[in-house]
């Protein structure tokens, strides 16, 4: 009901997120949802139930899949893993050789 009255009121998609793991709420609101509307997008941020994949997520009506902090998640560790490699060995000459990306790569990438 409430996604419904924000697209009367002019939202150009509609965002949906859930703690649930099992991702029942999520495919039951897509369900009902695309009976009120087709073609306003609908963006599902997979974080709990990260089971299920794009393909999945599509054909239960979702347009728009955000992974939104995957990225962050795992860079801790590799964080720190790297800062313990260079507190174990005095120096980040080792940890540069297993976990750092080459500097080239770096200022090709941005």
């Amino acid at each position: 009901m409430r996604a419904k009255i924000y697209v009367d009121a002019g939202a150009d998609a509609v965002m949906i997120h859930s703690k649930e793991k099992d991702g029942k709420e999520i495919f039951e609101f897509m369900k009902e949802f695309r009976k009120y509307s087709t073609t306003i997008p609908i963006v599902v941020v997979p974080t709990t139930y990260s089971q299920f994949t794009e393909e999945d997520l599509n054909a239960g009506g979702a347009n728009i899949i955000i992974h939104a902090n995957h990225l962050l998640r795992s860079a801790y560790p590799a964080m720190l893993k790297t800062a313990e490699s260079i507190l174990t060995t005095d120096s980040s000459h080792q940890a540069s050789k297993e976990y750092c990306m080459p500097i080239k790569d770096v200022l090709t990438f941005i």
